[in-house]
């Protein structure tokens, strides 16, 4: 998610490209004088779609993670 910054000449111009990046999750700050003046943003939140297989290889998870813990383990013994 991104913040733009833009003038309010510039909303006026690029309004339905502004409301795009609202559409995708982003905020949209109006300056007048130089200074921040008003911002956009979306009612409510929109979530990313996740891509599976997108991180794959990035975690290691060894051969036995899913083998019971000991009763050591649950009794709080070293």
């Amino acid at each position: 998610m991104a913040t733009r910054v833009v003038t309010s000449h510039e909303m006026q111009k690029q309004l339905p490209e502004l409301l795009l990046l609202i559409s995708e999750g982003n905020d949209i700050i109006i300056k007048k004088d130089n200074k921040p003046f008003a911002k956009l943003m979306a009612i409510s939140k929109f979530e990313k779609k996740r891509i599976a297989g997108l991180n794959k290889g990035e975690i290691w998870t060894s051969e036995d993670f899913d083998k019971p813990l000991s009763d050591a383990f649950w009794l709080g013994e070293k």
